[in-house]
């Protein structure tokens, strides 16, 4: 098996593992609560290293993020396991699953690339579950990647540790958080986690110089208060500031919650207008097709710059980074270079 970073020995062939905010200590023969890190013999072991349980090629506005590399695909790579128990979890059949499943394939970090490459995809992206608990695979493969001209992109719940996020930073260029609720009792009921550690480590993320997008379901009942919404509304202005995009997507009943509605597109909207409001240049509407508030619009004169109708984008009026009414400079990455 693949020797895991990010953990320490202790007592009685114990380790300590230092990758998420679980911070498990797991004793020799059991997992952490991802389900996938093993004390084998006092190592930790990532035993879902090149474990590939989803392999696609996807537009980058399904991850959902609309100001990176906007228009181009991404090479996407799940694998199995989680650190969330989330109770609406969409990809549960994989998350809940362990390295023991079925039918995963093995692509190594080069071959990721290469396929990457061979599929004119512009990013590579660790997706479909939690890519914090592949930490090893995506590292060694993201530095192949930047290597090659390939932008590299997390699609993360956010509970990856400090010095996990600092060992990753060299190797990622985005990082689309989910900010699954304002409230610690949310995280806590229905995540099994806690919100400080996400806030923390997407904060580190822009520091870090990394692109970052939020995503927050909004599930009615659960996270949808006036209060709620504008308390994580201010804090993604005051801490990520005013150009950070912010998606707020429409949640369809899946898995253990299916005792919900979905949520209605009015309230939505609505959400959407308190963001502009509260000064977010850049908040879209997700899981509702052809929404004009899908849509990227100027901040400054309200040209409508991208166009979008479900993953098909139409540029408009936007040339590079500006806009082409009125000058107004953009926040879109559209090159990441080599490193």
């Amino acid at each position: 098996m693949h020797e895991a970073h990010q953990y320490a020995p202790l007592e009685n062939s114990a380790v300590k593992c230092s990758l998420c905010n679980h911070r498990c200590t797991i004793q020799e023969g059991k997992r952490g609560v991802c389900g996938v890190r093993e004390n084998v013999g006092g190592k930790l072991c990532a035993t879902t290293f090149g474990k590939v349980s989803a392999e696609a090629v996807d537009p980058v506005e399904k991850k959902p993020l609309y100001h990176f590399l906007p228009g181009t695909t991404s090479y996407s790579l799940g694998s199995v396991g989680c650190n969330f128990h989330c109770e609406h979890c969409q990809n549960w059949h994989i998350s809940r699953g362990s390295h023991e499943i079925t039918g995963l394939s093995d692509i190594s970090p080069g071959e990721g690339a290469a396929r990457a490459k061979a599929a004119g995809c512009a990013s590579i992206s660790w997706t479909y579950n939690e890519p914090t608990i592949w930490h090893e695979y995506p590292l060694e493969m993201g530095s192949i990647a930047r290597k090659n001209g390939l932008g590299t992109i997390y699609v993360t719940n956010g509970y990856i540790t400090e010095e996990a996020l600092r060992e990753l930073a060299p190797v990622l260029n985005a990082f689309r958080v989910d900010l699954k609720s304002f409230s610690e009792e949310f995280y806590k009921s229905v995540c099994g986690a806690r919100l400080q550690p996400v806030l923390d480590a997407t904060a580190l993320a822009r520091e870090l110089g990394m692109h970052v997008e939020t995503v927050t379901l909004v599930i009615p009942g659960l996270n949808d208060s006036d209060e709620e919404v504008g308390s994580l509304i201010r804090w993604v202005v005051e801490n990520l500031g005013p150009d950070t995009p912010m998606h707020f997507t429409r949640f369809h009943p899946d898995y253990r919650m299916q005792d919900r509605p979905a949520t209605p597109v009015a309230k939505l909207e609505k959400i959407y207008e308190r963001a502009r409001a509260l000064g977010v240049k850049y908040p879209y509407l997700g899981n509702v097709f052809s929404h004009r508030y899908e849509h990227t619009y100027c901040p400054a004169c309200g040209a409508l710059l991208i166009e979008r109708s479900g993953y098909s984008v139409r540029f408009r009026k936007i040339e590079g980074h500006r806009c082409t009414s009125c000058g107004e400079v953009i926040p879109v990455v559209t090159d990441v270079g080599r490193t």
